[in-house]
């Protein structure tokens, strides 16, 4: 069967405001004064991710639900300006969007808009199918209808990834996105033990590498039955933004992944990857292109102080 795209991305199309901040928790106060500005830009996870992936030259598609509104008509622009095909489905209720406070640090504090989403909200069965089956890989976002797609998914016969943010492990919405995915992505923050949250989504489900990233303390990576630690790398700028890190982060271990590299290297794609998209601003969409990518995964594994 031709595949004719590397990978498709399913879910999380929408627009973020960004408001930087004074401190997070943010005080009580009447008002404050945004000097830095007040910005609507387009770019949730499922484009940040397909945004990464098309920087690393992988043919990209993203499919999601979108409104007939300011927002829908930033996200198709974001994609017509990258050349990622975007398949829009329409939405009544909207275009997602979410308001984002940052932090001098690089925290954000997310304000998710929830009235842009229906329970009955659904993909077109017979799209999603064609799209798989066209397709090396399925990105899978947690957004609202994505679950319905992955007994689709796993007929098609496509491998899939699915990231969970910050799951406690115990969230029940979650594990069928964490069962059915090869690769699985989360993040450490909220959970108390992330080794035995990790063996359980192994367990239970099909993931051949399961990744819990832990921001300046590098990730974890669970493959071939061995829990690994991955240490962060140093930005090659001064951190302003932790936004869209996690998603740089999967972007480019499922590069790596597609290439045909073992998982550690994979991982260490991603703690690059990731690494850059702290030093970029929230209000920018700026993905880490693929031969500046290897040049600096070189860089490192020549250093004395890289061990494998």
């Amino acid at each position: 069967m031709s595949r004719g795209v590397d990978v498709l991305v399913l879910g999380g199309a929408g627009v973020d405001t960004i408001v930087y901040v004074p401190e997070l928790p943010l005080p009580y106060a009447d008002s404050y004064m945004i000097d830095s500005g007040i910005l609507a830009r387009a770019g949730q996870t499922g484009d940040f991710v397909a945004l990464g992936l098309s920087g690393l030259g992988l043919r990209t598609h993203h499919l999601d639900l979108l409104g007939d509104d300011p927002e829908g008509d930033l996200v198709r622009a974001l994609h017509r300006d990258h050349g990622i095909v975007l398949t829009a489905v329409p939405e009544p209720a909207g275009t997602k969007r979410a308001v984002n406070l940052v932090g001098p640090d690089g925290r954000r504090l997310s304000l998710y808009d929830t009235s842009r989403t229906r329970a009955a909200d659904r993909f077109p069965e017979p799209v999603v199918r064609a799209l798989a089956e066209s397709s090396r890989h399925v990105h899978v976002c947690i957004t609202q209808p994505c679950a319905d797609t992955l007994p689709v998914l796993r007929e098609a016969g496509v491998t899939v990834s699915t990231d969970l943010h910050n799951w406690d492990g115990h969230n029940p919405y979650h594990e069928p996105f964490a069962h059915a995915a090869d690769v699985v992505f989360v993040s450490a923050a909220a959970l108390t033990d992330p080794e035995r949250t990790m063996r359980r989504i192994a367990e239970r489900g099909r993931a051949e590498a399961v990744v819990a990233t832990a921001g300046a303390e590098g990730a974890y990576l669970l493959a071939d039955g061995e829990l690994t630690r991955i240490p962060a790398v140093t930005p090659p700028a001064p951190v302003v933004d932790s936004n869209g890190a996690g998603h740089a982060f999967a972007a480019a271990f499922l590069f790596g992944r597609l290439s045909g590299e073992p998982p550690q290297r994979c991982a260490l794609y991603g703690a690059v990857a990731g690494a850059h998209a702290c030093t970029v601003p929230a209000t920018r969409t700026d993905a880490l292109g693929r031969d500046e990518l290897l040049y600096r995964v070189e860089g490192l594994e020549s250093s004395p102080a890289f061990s494998r």
